[in-house]
């Protein structure tokens, strides 16, 4: 990592992620499986590298793996518990001054009964430009041909999305280890003594 980055420890990146930054994380992962460096349910350790050093370039904060892939499942959680709450309900409106849902206390009371997680909502939803990001993130969409989409093509056409109900499989503590990419700026020195720059270990 560079030298003028930010290097940020665990107990402050979760104090960290505003929504500037959310965004900025959010639209850096769609670019990266848009180009295919999320070919299942995992980014491969290229996108990884990608996510981690277009984050570092655009927000100056050195941010671990680990720290964001911990963004990645927290905001994957979110959006489930989102996504739970609103069900098969279409003709729900929005409250822009409470920016979630607008239904009645029935319906909320009824709702967080089958899903308690979603009780923060109540009070601060997820507004549809973000929606449709996460969205692209955890629906698995397919980024080829006239199913491609970017951030900057606007909302997202209703036939790109999957059965919101399939569930996505959480990475296991093991398969996060094995996925760490580690950026490194050691210098080694061959046998001839060579100075080599080691710039990436997996």
């Amino acid at each position: 990592m560079s030298t003028s980055a930010v290097e940020v420890s665990d107990e402050k990146v979760k104090e960290m992620w505003d929504k500037r930054l959310t965004e900025i994380f959010c639209d850096i992962c769609i670019k990266e499986i848009l180009k295919g460096n999320r070919p299942d349910t995992h980014f491969t350790k290229d996108g990884w590298l990608k996510i981690i050093t277009n984050f570092e370039k655009e927000t100056g904060k050195g941010f671990s793996q680990r720290q964001l892939k911990n963004r990645w499942d927290a905001l994957k959680k979110e959006w489930k518990a989102w996504k739970k709450l609103k069900g098969e309900d279409t003709g729900l409106g929005w409250n822009p001054i409470k920016r979630t849902v607008d239904a009645s206390d029935e319906w909320w009371e009824s709702r967080l009964q089958v899903v308690p997680e979603a009780k923060k909502f109540k009070t601060s939803g997820i507004d549809l430009e973000f929606e449709g990001k996460l969205d692209q993130m955890f629906m698995g969409i397919v980024a080829t041909g006239d199913k491609a989409w970017a951030p900057s093509s606007g909302t997202l056409r209703s036939d790109f999305f999957e059965d919101v109900n399939n569930e996505i499989p959480e990475e296991s503590e093991e398969e996060n280890m094995k996925n760490d990419v580690h950026i490194s700026n050691d210098v080694q020195i061959d046998g001839n003594g060579q100075k080599r720059k080691k710039t990436l270990r997996c």
